[in-house]
């Protein structure tokens, strides 16, 4: 069974209870998805850790690190999750900013 929850990326939020701004988008997911989404958005923040902590070694150019290119693939991710289980409003405000490029499902 699907249930309604709201999703903000920025601060890694899902929840069932809509409350100061984390509806920045609204999905409709079972409790396997929203593992899933869970998931890829604590994979996005233990990349951007890792990212940080890269980014006080000069010598390593942003191009050549994994950590980055995994925190790319990791937000690539839940938007698509995102995307997939939104509402109407979460799929056309997705596609407004073009995360996803020609990706959308």
């Amino acid at each position: 069974m699907k249930k309604k929850y709201y999703v903000n990326p920025g601060s890694l939020e899902i929840s069932q209870i809509k409350y100061d701004n984390n509806d920045a988008f609204i999905i409709y997911a079972s409790d396997d998805e929203v593992r899933s989404l869970r998931q890829s958005l604590d994979g996005m923040h233990t990349a951007d850790n890792q990212a940080f902590w890269r980014a006080h070694v000069p010598i390593k150019p942003y191009h050549n690190d994994k950590p980055n290119d995994d925190y790319d693939a990791g937000i690539t991710e839940a938007y698509q999750l995102i995307y997939e289980l939104g509402d109407n409003g979460t799929r056309e405000h997705i596609e407004a900013i073009g995360i996803l490029g020609d990706n959308q499902m």
